[in-house]
């Protein structure tokens, strides 16, 4: 936690390095992929089956800016018919406490919410 306050430069910096990060892994799929493909080598319809409601086009396009971004290996086999693995590449293993401080803020923040949901008992 931040608990001094920033030079403007220093802010610009911060602002920058998550801006940089949140390039890389924004939307609602891509740690979804990468928490799949953690459990090893996966083909294309495994990791489909892995997350709901996803779309073939959609985990596609993903996978590939996962590869651009070095978080995804594509490895392709010489095979009748050819088959495709995806595998989580070492960078993509330092997002693991990234995305379980994630979990750990989430798991928070839906108790939050709920907890102000409900209605109270009537006396």
């Amino acid at each position: 936690m931040i608990s001094e306050k920033l030079s403007a430069p220093e802010c610009t910096k911060h602002l920058m390095a998550v801006r940089d990060a949140l390039d890389v892994i924004n939307g609602k799929w891509k740690i979804q992929i990468i928490i799949a493909l953690w459990e090893g080598n996966t083909r294309f319809k495994d990791i489909e089956r892995r997350i709901p409601k996803i779309t073939a086009r959609m985990l596609s396009k993903e996978l590939k800016d996962l590869e651009c971004h070095q978080l995804v290996k594509r490895t392709v086999y010489d095979t009748l018919p050819v088959s495709v693995e995806y595998t989580a590449t070492p960078h993509a293993q330092t997002l693991y406490p990234v995305i379980e401080e994630l979990k750990k803020w989430g798991n928070l923040h839906r108790k939050k919410i709920l907890e102000k949901q409900q209605v109270p008992e009537l006396a």
